[in-house]
């Protein structure tokens, strides 16, 4: 089955799993994200690939922003290849600090540690936010976000409240609402796990989490400067290649990220996206991508950590 055909029938099980109410009906709030009605006419159109060729989080336009990486290319952006965070980033609280110290070390020792990605885990909620290129399907009673590893996908319900008492899950509860051009999503209920973390340094948090996320177009000259500004500190990385010949408008996520259990004060980034260079979204099975010296027995720095292996082959 090809990935568009299995994409269709996501979208359609997604679509009727659960009763759809009308466009702009108000229930209770979730707590801390008023429900707003909405005309379906003035609602934003955020469909096509969207395309970020980075791996980190952009700086945000003012104020705290997320860990930053202490090694750095000869062109003073930084380096992908040496995972240092800067721990000394008032951000952290000091278990958090010595936490990223500590990923920090045995990167420069030259092993990897394992994260969400390189095990082919399911990716908690900011660290999704690598991903190359997203997809966003607009229903009405729920907004279905989609990303090429491993073809995960988020599911964000419309003017509704988180449950009074929420199961952690890998993506958390996340709920959402339209705020004229802007789509605000609030996630809570992020589980904690064995090789979880915020970003590409290893920054822990805890179930305190509590992340919202403001997806808004841009003008496209100011999502290509922006996408660049970003670049100088995360170098393209070779994929979710842009459409140069694009020129309609970008996508910028802004993200606050607050935990009073890990961060000393909330923080800030972004992510901004341009039109992908190719209409449908790319397949990525991480455990069939890996690089090969992912499974030398000594390369990672926890001797248990493994991509999923099956037992016997399916044929």
């Amino acid at each position: 089955m090809n990935l568009q055909r299995r994409q269709l029938l996501l979208v359609v099980a997604l679509a009727t799993a659960a009763s759809t109410p009308v466009l702009g009906q108000t229930p209770a709030p979730a707590a801390g994200t008023p429900a707003t009605t909405q005309n379906a006419a003035s609602i934003p159109d955020f469909s096509g690939i969207w395309a970020h060729p980075s791996l980190g989080f952009e700086p945000p336009v003012s104020g705290p922003g997320p860990v930053r990486n202490l090694s750095r290319t000869p062109a003073g952006a930084s380096n992908f290849n040496s995972l240092v965070g800067d721990y000394n980033n008032p951000i952290l609280q000091p278990w958090a600090a010595e936490v990223v110290k500590k990923f920090g070390e045995i990167s420069l020792s030259g092993r990897a540690f394992p994260d969400p990605d390189n095990q082919c885990l399911l990716q908690p909620v900011p660290y999704i936010f690598w991903n190359f290129e997203i997809q966003m399907l607009q229903l009405p009673d729920r907004v279905i976000i989609l990303y090429p590893h491993d073809l995960d996908f988020r599911q964000v319900r419309l003017n509704q409240p988180h449950p009074a008492k929420v199961a952690p899950t890998a993506h958390g509860d996340s709920v959402g609402h339209y705020e004229g051009d802007t789509l605000v999503i609030d996630t809570v209920g992020v589980k904690v796990g064995r090789y979880t973390m915020i970003d590409r340094f290893g920054t822990p948090y805890t179930e305190a989490l509590h992340v919202v996320e403001r997806y808004r177009l841009l003008d496209h000259e100011v999502a290509k400067e922006a996408q660049e500004r970003g670049q100088k500190e995360w170098p393209r990385a070779g994929a979710g290649a842009v459409d140069a010949n694009y020129k309609g408008k970008g996508l910028q996520l802004e993200f606050t990220v607050e935990d009073p259990g890990a961060f000393t004060m909330p923080w800030k980034a972004t992510i901004t996206y341009l039109r992908a260079g190719h209409p449908d979204m790319q397949e990525r099975v991480c455990a069939e991508n890996v690089q090969h010296y992912y499974a030398v027995g000594q390369f990672y720095s926890d001797k248990d950590a493994r991509i999923p292996t099956a037992d016997k082959p399916d044929f």
